[in-house]
């Protein structure tokens, strides 16, 4: 079972890495600002081409190493899952690699053919497109906090009842691998975890919907129903992947104090349904929906092109195409360059308190378990 969701999940990963220079926006390639008219260079598709080749290539190869130990030894659960763990690794830092080097190459080639250099840069304003935005309002969010909090009270009048010992961490197969004295911390330790990743996925919802609204300015109707489309299912995955979370944790929680709950059965299925549940969500945001909604297909169309504008090119503001700094941007959160999702603007300060504030109290807690 550790083998499968072991090769699941690689082969999650490879799908993913391979196919991100498919799910990007077409202006934007390799975290470079292009013009439209560009987005289909034939040097730009075999960047594209040989990045996915060369990731598939080297996942297929770390499979294969993989399958042929597991069979050929006999190895013990423990080391499948770091063996797993360090191939998943390995194959992001192959791509982070591979990302770096067609950034520089895709930058060289716009700035050699100086392109969009004769293209008035154009930034569209639609002052009414707020109205029509679906994202998930923050009173949404607030049912499974308040779940979170009354888990928090049933476990204080729970208290006595405790095993002295608490766990403090589980296994791939659900059961408890670790465990600490019982006190008021631990006891509350996992609710507490789940409260604050919940707050931080309240603030990321709201301010994600403070951002700006980029819509593209030569596919303007269309780029609109694509923007308002995936800010739209970006709010129901984060809300969704909440709700899970809450779900397992919970249960995990209640397991903690009703030991007669947690069937081996369930404490294996759970984690694993979970886990499958995700990585499918994940799946469909990113294959079906794509950055910016670029991969969903819309009733709306320009009915003519606008020559001779490109859209305002921002690259100054984004290091190696990765990581964006605008003190002039208003936005706490911006759409990725390269991936699916959205990232800090690390020029606004408040960004760093919603994404690392919770980072830091979580390792609090895990410093105090461990003491």
């Amino acid at each position: 079972m550790t083998s499968l969701i072991m090769i699941g999940i690689t082969v999650f990963i490879i799908a993913i890495q391979a196919a991100i220079p498919y799910l990007l926006k077409p202006t934007i390639v390799f975290g470079v600002t292009i013009p439209d008219t560009y987005s289909k260079n034939s040097t730009i598709l075999s960047y594209k081409r040989f990045y996915t080749f060369i990731i598939a290539g080297i996942g297929a190869l770390a499979l294969i190493a993989f399958f042929i130990w597991i069979t050929t030894s006999n190895v013990i659960e423990e080391n499948i899952v770091h063996f797993g763990v360090a191939t998943q690794f390995v194959l992001l830092f192959c791509s982070m690699i591979l990302y770096f080097l067609f950034h520089a190459k895709t930058s060289r080639l716009k700035r050699e053919h100086q392109w969009g250099a004769n293209l008035k840069q154009v930034r569209i304003t639609d002052l009414a497109i707020r109205t029509a935005d679906e994202m998930l309002p923050w009173y949404i969010y607030i049912v499974p906090i308040a779940i979170t909090i009354g888990l928090m009270a049933y476990t204080a009048i729970q208290y006595e009842s405790l095993p002295n010992l608490i766990p403090t961490h589980w296994g791939i197969d659900g059961q408890p691998d670790a465990f600490t004295e019982k006190t008021i911390l631990s006891v509350i330790a996992l609710p507490l975890i789940l409260l604050i990743m919940q707050g931080m996925m309240l603030g990321i919802n709201e301010m994600t919907k403070k951002s700006g609204i980029k819509i593209n300015a030569t596919t303007r109707k269309k780029s609109r129903a694509q923007q308002l489309s995936f800010r739209k299912y970006s709010s129901w995955f984060l809300f969704a992947t909440m709700i899970f979370i809450t779900i397992l944790l919970a249960f995990l929680q209640l397991v903690t104090i009703h030991n007669d709950i947690g069937k081996p059965s369930i404490l294996v299925a759970l984690p694993i349904g979970f886990l499958i549940i995700i990585l499918i969500m994940t799946g469909i945001y990113a294959f079906k929906v794509g950055q910016s909604g670029s991969r969903l297909e819309v009733n709306e169309v320009d009915e003519e092109d606008v020559e001779g504008i490109t859209n305002y090119d921002d690259d100054q503001h984004w290091i190696v195409g990765i990581f964006y700094f605008n003190k002039n941007d208003p936005s706490i959160f911006v759409e990725k360059r390269f991936g699916v999702g959205w990232t800090i603007n690390y020029g606004n300060p408040t960004g760093y308190f919603i994404m690392f504030v919770p980072i830091l109290l979580l390792l609090i807690i895990s410093f105090l378990l461990l003491k």
